[in-house]
């Protein structure tokens, strides 16, 4: 069987979003549906509420389930080939965006065989429905963590992998070499690899955001919650690094930004935008078939190409809150690097596309939906 052609307008595409109820999954939908995308997620909800579904209905006007051009939502593991085997059969899907995924990475150090079952053998299910129905279009959830500690900064795609340093980065890693040998063994898959540097921020209306479980493990939600009250204050770990400031630097980018992201991938896949010359792996590096669809394996990296390091994250949110974030300087974290942030140019130049957002509006965006929703998705 081939695979389906994305050279249709985005009002005649469906899009399978699995993981679509969390953090980026989420604003991702939003862009897609205000794109006309016709929209299928299929997410567990076991790090995530169906609660936000029902608020991007709101924030897109979307209608009822089943609907053209609408969002249709499954509650279902992607482990559950039976279960995808249904939503295969019910939807045309043309195009998999795939967040799904166990995200955490202290846990994925106490849990790995729990990552290893999920992450891996839920994409290895998925990606053997999607086949046998035509579907070998596939944008994948990378991260920035697949570069280890990487050898030069900025970070380009062509900066050597190392081997990351817990099971979660590792099943990352793991995927995209799974995923580049399904071209390999089949030129008739289109995929992209997307390496998320760090998401932070939140739709500007405030109703969408990142709803973590328990004390969160990343240090935007965690500035947030001590800036609401819910925690004492932040933990900084290491102020002797060398820095500007002492502290570590990382790439912040917009989750909006992000969710524009892949809808550029989208794009791109669909021959629509770029050259072919970013697929970047030597042989592997296809150009649009016959129908104008892609063909090959791409590698982006999603960031703004600037680093921030965590006082400047405080600081910023300080500004968005309106009052100081207490904070205690802690020792180094093992495995922690002084500095890691990305170089966007090939992302620019083929998928055109570039971050908008800069930190003090992600702050900004952060504050609104902490403030409003102190509780979550909870209430």
């Amino acid at each position: 069987m081939g695979n389906r052609a994305l050279n249709k307008p985005a009002d005649q595409t469906t899009v399978l979003v699995t993981g679509g109820a969390g953090f980026i999954g989420s604003h991702t939908v939003v862009e897609l549906l205000d794109r006309g995308y016709d929209v299928v997620v299929v997410d567990d909800l076991s790090n995530s509420s169906q609660e936000a579904l029902e608020r991007v209905r709101a924030l897109t006007g979307t209608q009822a389930d089943g609907q053209r051009g609408r969002l249709t939502f499954y509650k279902e593991s992607i482990l559950d080939a039976q279960a995808l085997e249904q939503v295969f059969e019910r939807h045309p899907v043309d195009v998999i965006i795939h967040f799904a995924g166990f995200k955490a990475v202290g846990e994925s150090v106490q849990k790995p065989l729990e990552y290893y079952w999920n992450n891996v053998a839920g994409t290895l299910a998925l990606c053997d429905v999607a086949r046998r129905h035509g579907c070998k279009n596939l944008v994948f959830s990378s991260s920035a963590t697949v570069y280890g500690e990487p050898e030069f900064v900025p970070i380009t795609e062509s900066c050597p992998k190392h081997t990351p340093t817990n099971p979660y980065g590792q099943t990352k890693s793991m995927l995209e070499q799974i995923l580049t040998d399904l071209y390999v063994g089949d030129d008739e898959w289109n995929v992209v690899l997307l390496r998320y540097f760090n998401p932070i921020g939140a739709h500007v209306s405030g109703t969408i955001g990142e709803d973590p479980e328990g004390i969160p493990n990343n240090l935007l939600p965690y500035v947030a919650q001590v800036a609401v009250g819910k925690l004492e204050r932040v933990g900084v770990f290491g102020d002797d690094y060398p820095t500007p400031d002492g502290t570590g630097v990382r790439d912040y980018i917009h989750v909006v930004d992000l969710a524009r992201g892949h809808v550029a991938a989208l794009d791109w896949m669909a021959g629509r935008v770029g050259t072919g010359e970013a697929l970047g792996l030597g042989s592997l590096a296809g150009q649009p078939a016959v129908d104008g669809t892609r063909r090959g394996v791409g590698i982006f990296n999603l960031g703004t190409g600037k680093g921030s390091s965590v006082l400047d994250v405080i600081h910023a949110f300080e500004r968005a809150c309106g009052h100081e974030i207490p904070y205690q300087v802690m020792p180094r974290r093992a495995g922690d690097v002084a500095e890691n942030y990305a170089a966007c140019e090939k992302a620019r130049d083929e998928l055109g596309w570039v971050a908008e957002y800069d930190l003090d509006r992600m702050c900004e965006d952060s504050w609104r939906w902490q403030s409003q929703n102190p509780n979550g998705y909870r209430g």
